[in-house]
């Protein structure tokens, strides 16, 4: 119990780190809190920052999925630990605490720890977001599909009781914080997806 736990606290302080926030203020770029969509993501970076700092951004929030996952996994932790250091990770990066906990809305991260858990499912998902991205240019609603489908690959690829409530959990906070994304695809009025350079 002792050792999850601070796996646990591990994922949770490694998700807490913004990498948008960080990205942009090295490349003296503006706070992504400020401009755009006012989300520290790698879909706000794109818009106030360009590609560069956007991938950036995107590859270190996947990292802070991956690293605590993948360490607990290499010290061979059961599955209910996994499962729980997962969803710290993502809580870290929905609520950071060395930023206000007030974070992204976990994406990339959410990514990076179903990586871990299962490769295939994480093909499954970036497939699923590629297509819609691809076809509607809605980043939002690429996301928003793929968590809806996110407890069903995992019950398919990966049918492990604790991965599924994983899935689950991380699929409605995913919903919850897309909550002004869903009002504007409701409404016509939300943005698509474009880099300033």
């Amino acid at each position: 119990m002792l050792t999850t736990t601070l796996f646990v606290i591990f994922a949770y302080l490694v998700g807490s780190v913004s990498a948008a926030i960080i990205t942009c203020k090295i490349m003296g770029l503006p706070d992504p809190r400020t401009l755009g969509s006012n989300n520290p993501g790698a879909t706000n970076v794109l818009r106030i920052g360009g590609k560069k700092a956007a991938a950036i951004t995107l590859l270190g929030d996947t990292l802070k999925g991956i690293i605590p996952v993948l360490i607990a996994r290499l010290m061979d932790m059961d599955a209910l630990t996994l499962a729980l250091v997962a969803c710290a990770a993502f809580l870290g990066h929905l609520y950071p605490l060395f930023f206000g906990f007030k974070g992204g809305k976990g994406v990339a991260t959410a990514f990076g720890v179903i990586l871990v858990v299962s490769p295939l499912v994480a093909l499954a998902l970036l497939v699923t977001w590629l297509v819609m991205a691809y076809g509607l240019k809605i980043s939002s609603l690429s996301a928003l599909t793929a968590a809806v489908l996110a407890p069903f690959y995992l019950w398919l690829l990966k049918p492990e009781i604790e991965f599924l409530y994983m899935g689950f959990f991380i699929a409605v906070l995913l919903i919850w914080r897309h909550q002004s994304n869903i009002k504007n695809l409701l409404s016509g009025k939300e943005g698509k997806i474009q880099a300033k350079d």
